[in-house]
């Protein structure tokens, strides 16, 4: 992948990206290595050409398979709200799509494990992250419902799909002190919902309103 194409040009320039970042700060995010890596990692190289002017707009846009690329509000506030309490070493994210909420987190954490159900997703997001150099990603073509209890347990685990319900082995895969974000609820009456486990047992605390795709189980 060449320079250029990292780079960007017209709508996908660094100044086009900074107006991103200015937004992103009104909306309130503050943590700097957050926004960080929402200024280095280039969006546009994550979805189809045809979209790439829109690829530094605060919104979500489609990626093929009924799926969109999250909106990068949503991918530095669940970011930043997942590093609130430390430094991650082993994070689980379910649902990989193109890949781009997992390069903003492969910079601030050291582990990541990463599953897609759609083949079609799952190949060409790990073939666009090996050719950015991305090391610190092991992939998986599967369920999310089931997790990845081999690679746990996990101080983080991000899940960019709504299931109805919290799947409860997502739940047994987080370890002590750790912090799993998800949205949960039907389409159109979703909240996003941090959970922490800690000494008294699991803790979940109602961070706002969200809207993503369901989460479902099986793989394509």
């Amino acid at each position: 992948m060449s320079e250029a194409r990292f780079a960007g040009i017209g709508m996908t320039s660094a100044r086009t990206r900074e107006r991103l970042i200015q937004r992103l700060i009104e909306q309130g995010i503050k943590n700097s290595e957050v926004l960080e890596r929402i200024r280095s990692v280039p969006r546009h190289i994550f979805i189809d050409e045809a979209l790439a002017s829109r690829a530094y707009e605060d919104t979500a846009l489609p990626i093929g398979f009924g799926q969109t690329i999250s909106q990068p509000f949503m991918v530095a506030y669940m970011t930043e709200v997942l590093l609130e309490a430390g430094p991650l070493y082993n994070v689980l994210e379910i649902g990989t799509g193109c890949g781009y909420q997992s390069a903003v987190l492969s910079g601030l954490v050291s582990n990541i494990h990463t599953i897609e159900r759609i083949e079609s997703l799952f190949i060409a997001a790990k073939r666009r992250l090996k050719e950015m150099g991305v090391q610190n990603i092991s992939f998986r073509h599967g369920d999310g419902y089931e997790g990845w209890r081999a690679k746990g347990p996990y101080n983080g685990i991000i899940v960019t799909a709504a299931p109805v319900e919290v799947p409860p082995t997502l739940l047994s895969q987080l370890a002590m002190g750790g912090r799993l974000i998800m949205p949960v609820g039907v389409d159109g009456a979703q909240q996003l919902i941090l959970y922490t486990r800690n000494e008294q047992g699991l803790q979940d605390k109602i961070l706002g309103p969200a809207a993503f795709v369901p989460l479902q189980a099986g793989v394509l």
